[in-house]
């Protein structure tokens, strides 16, 4: 059966009118792997985020050698090498570490994951204009087995240029709860087949929570605007704990990214009008006494696997 606007009830959250995401929209999310959010970052913090990653952009595009971080990819029109996603933002930019912190976020993503998440990936991925390379139909998960009745692991797709139906996301929704065996199947099929899945078209500054095994992807694009997608990757410690993918050295490292993030966002403008997150994980997550800021906000993901 095909999926069309009409056949789902779309749920939204807006974080300029509520703290946290509701029952209703933690639900959606749940039944169906993805949520849009509204309006997460506006004014101030919107343009500074925007003019932080375009400056990342133009570093990338004026040619970066021997820095896996930048990484390319062939244009849909001509052939060459295009810029197509840049890995560990936050190490590169005062403004993403900031914004690591957003209250609306972290509350929920607490509500979703429980009080002991960690933040795990950033990363930017770009849309060129007019040599928009096609992400073709994956979940974020790949092929990994966890329980079905895991919290969800999810990312959190901060969307800094308005993307419509040229160069917007693609989901096919419920598909978080399919099978391997499901999952493969569908992605066997040729082209960009949409007809079991909807646009999500949006507007800068709005934001998209995606569970890592939603099936979803994105057509090459034709004319398509630039598209700049920042994701923060968040997973409760308890799973990471016991699934990895990494070792448990990592979890208090990226606690403590936390914090000092958190701590960078109390001393910006837009962060001093707002009712900060309070980040207190509990049992053998628990924080230590004294806070140890970290050494670094690039932990490499290779030196950590188990």
């Amino acid at each position: 059966m095909s999926v069309t606007d009409n056949d789902l009830q779309m749920v939204e959250a807006n974080a300029q009118t509520q703290d946290c995401l509701t029952d209703e929209q933690v639900q959606f999310f749940l039944d169906n792997g993805f949520l849009i959010a509204r309006q997460v970052l506006t004014g101030e913090e919107l343009a500074a985020v925007q003019e932080a990653m375009l400056e990342l952009y133009q570093k990338g595009v004026d040619g970066v050698e021997n820095d896996p971080d930048f990484m390319y990819g062939k244009g849909v029109k001509t052939g060459q090498q295009v810029l197509r996603r840049v890995e560990y933002v936050q190490d590169k930019s005062e403004v993403m570490k900031a914004m690591l912190g957003h209250p609306f976020i972290l509350r929920s993503v607490e509500k979703l994951q429980g009080p002991n998440f960690i933040p795990t990936w950033d990363s930017m991925v770009v849309k060129v204009p007019d040599e928009g390379v096609i992400v073709p139909w994956h979940r974020d998960a790949g092929l990994a087995d966890y329980p079905d009745e895991m919290v969800p692991i999810f990312n959190v797709d901060f969307y800094l240029d308005r993307a419509d139906l040229k160069s917007c996301l693609w989901v096919i929704p419920a598909s978080n709860q399919w099978d391997k065996a499901r999952f493969l199947e569908r992605c066997e099929r040729e082209g960009f087949d949409t007809s079991d899945a909807i646009p999500v078209p949006i507007e800068a500054g709005d934001v998209i929570f995606h569970n890592i095994r939603l099936v979803h992807g994105s057509p090459s694009g034709d004319g398509n605007a630039m598209r700049r997608t920042v994701y923060y990757e968040f997973r409760p410690g308890e799973i990471e704990a016991e699934y990895g993918p990494h070792t448990p050295e990592y979890i208090p490292l990226k606690q403590q990214v936390l914090l000092e993030s958190l701590r960078k966002r109390a001393e910006t403008t837009y962060g001093q009008r707002e009712k900060p997150f309070e980040y207190a994980p509990t049992g053998e997550f628990a924080l230590p006494d004294e806070a140890v800021p970290p050494s670094t906000f690039r932990y490499p993901h290779e030196s950590f696997w188990r």
